[in-house]
């Protein structure tokens, strides 16, 4: 894997080829795989406030990880949720971790507080992924989604990204933190 950089509108198609085979799973809760015209919508919605990268080899897109918003109301702004997806065919190269990483980074420099990620059960996999990068079970939603026949819980985990102050700044939009150095040599943009 060469680089993990920030998505772009012009990776929409990549980031639904990914994603598609999940939607045929209990991983993901949707009915029908969204196109890339869907994902553009959601990545606009996203990338002002939040980072959403891309793990590439060469010009491959082999896997994508994104935060948003954990909840409406203001007392959860330093909160995110994170998810991340890896090409069928990249499985087991580190590039969830990778992802992962330079993701919590950002977030950190952004100033977030608490990630949070919901993986439906059993996935020993992601919860392997999430467990080695410190995230730690926080509870159970039973039986909250029904796809293919059957009722399916979802566990929650949580990682604390940073000091929890008696007063925290508000966390820096994306759209700002991007001029910052320290965020343009994790996504590797030249000063």
């Amino acid at each position: 894997m060469n680089a993990v950089r920030e998505a772009s509108e012009a990776d929409a198609d990549a980031i639904a080829a990914i994603y598609a085979p999940y939607v045929d799973t209990p991983i993901s809760f949707e009915a029908v795989a969204p196109g890339a015209v869907q994902f553009r919508r959601r990545m606009a919605l996203v990338q002002a406030e939040y980072p959403w990268l891309l793990a590439c080899e060469g010009e491959r897109v082999l896997g994508y990880a994104y935060a948003s918003k954990h909840r409406m109301r203001p007392a959860y702004r330093w909160s995110v949720e994170v998810s991340a997806y890896v090409a069928a065919d990249a499985h087991r190269r580190g590039i969830g971790r990778r992802l992962y990483t330079t993701l919590f980074e950002l977030l950190r420099l952004q100033g977030f507080a608490m990630a949070y990620a919901g993986i439906t059960l059993p996935n020993p996999a992601s919860v392997g992924l999430h467990e080695a990068l410190g995230f730690r079970a926080v509870g159970v939603y039973p039986n909250v989604g029904f796809k293919r026949g059957v009722w399916h819980d979802v566990g929650w985990w949580h990682l604390q990204l940073g000091e929890l102050g008696q007063t925290p700044p508000l966390p820096l939009p994306m759209a700002q933190l991007r001029a910052d150095s320290a965020a343009k040599a994790l996504l590797g943009v030249s000063p």
